[in-house]
């Protein structure tokens, strides 16, 4: 085992979570989406990982729970088949012929293990580097968000406009099924996505959409029809 590597990559991790997010501020948060399951053994590890992403300022945590695993003998109160359908549309930009979990996609265009924390953070830190091409406000207008956005660079094509809503934290008991017995918390679980539009980035964008009651907004600009690269994101809490 090649030692050096193994305490780089440890240290990587603590300056991560220990340094200050203003020191490597790009002004371009990264959108992390965690696939996972309740009834999926080798989640509890990404889950318990990902609050700590989740508190990360310059981190956009979004926890997507999927359907596939429900056969085993405990269905997830927070599964959708639509998360399991941009899970298979990832797959299918990557040109991979397997999902599974726990999956942490990086502002949808890197893929890494999920409770691999090491891997995850050396992902996460190569795209909080990356320059930032659209610069993207967003404002509460009474049960509304106004989505406002503007290119700073040449875009790759139309991009997808999504909202998508979160709570923030949930505890569920698991009665049966390969996590039978235990009590997990889970961070920034997905309730609701929804497609907005395309913006083809020739103008400004400026968009209002319906966002009632207290639960966080995030906004995402995608491409590859809402299953490639994330451009621009933006939360709202």
């Amino acid at each position: 085992m090649d030692f050096s590597k193994v305490y780089t990559g440890a240290a990587a991790l603590v300056l991560f979570f220990a340094a200050p997010v203003a020191a490597q501020d790009t002004g371009r948060p990264v959108v992390v989406e965690l696939f996972t399951s309740q009834g999926c053994s080798s989640c509890p590890e990404a889950d318990k990982f990902f609050h700590k992403l989740a508190k990360h300022e310059d981190v956009i945590a979004l926890s997507l729970h999927v359907d596939y695993w429900d056969y085993i003998g405990w269905k997830d109160s927070f599964a959708s088949p639509a998360h399991t359908k941009r899970q298979r549309a990832y797959a299918k930009t990557a040109e991979r012929n397997v999902i599974y979990t726990p999956q942490m996609v990086i502002n949808g265009a890197d893929d890494v293990v999920g409770n691999r924390p090491m891997d995850v953070v050396d992902v996460i830190d190569r795209h909080r580097r990356l320059p930032q091409t659209v610069d993207m406000d967003l404002t509460r207008q009474g049960d509304s968000v106004v989505v406002e956005a503007e290119p700073l660079a040449e875009l790759d094509g139309p991009l997808t406009v999504q909202l998508v809503r979160f709570q923030p934290e949930s505890t569920v008991h698991i009665k049966r099924g390969e996590n039978a017995g235990r009590t997990i918390t889970y961070a920034n679980v997905v309730t609701e996505m929804r497609e907005l539009g395309k913006w083809d980035g020739a103008a400004p964008l400026r968009l209002a959409a319906e966002a009632g009651g207290d639960a966080p907004v995030v906004v995402l600009l995608q491409n590859k029809g809402g299953a490639g690269l994330i451009e621009a994101a933006a939360v709202l809490e």
